[in-house]
């Protein structure tokens, strides 16, 4: 049975570091990405035809309980991060309740296959 993966932030330098990896060891891979009017590929380039993309928000609830139902992942990788220094310091909280306090929430709102 092949192994599925979700990846927040797959567009990044760790985020496709790691797609290529999971790729190799013939996982599934789903990356979440950000809504934008043109989107960033620039390191997943080479790989971007074997990855499922979803589109999302770590900042809507919603859009992550859809990416977790949509790909049913064995496994979640959350790699996404603020991408500009500058803007970071502006908001050094923002994305805090989301990975800390919300994600058992999220995660046990979704139904996921027992193996």
């Amino acid at each position: 049975m092949t192994k599925k993966a979700l990846i927040t932030g797959i567009t990044g330098q760790d985020g496709s570091y790691l797609a290529e990896l999971l790729l190799s060891k013939g996982y599934k891979v789903y990356g979440l990405r950000r809504r934008t009017s043109v989107p960033i590929m620039e390191n997943i380039e080479h790989i971007k035809n074997e990855i499922e993309f979803i589109e999302g928000d770590l900042l809507d609830q919603g859009s992550l309980i859809n990416a977790i139902k949509e790909s049913n992942p064995d496994e979640v990788y959350n790699l996404a991060a603020q991408s500009f220094v500058g803007t970071s310091w502006g908001q050094t909280g923002s994305y805090r309740p989301i990975h800390w306090y919300r994600r058992n929430e999220y995660v046990g709102s979704c139904s996921f296959n027992q193996t």
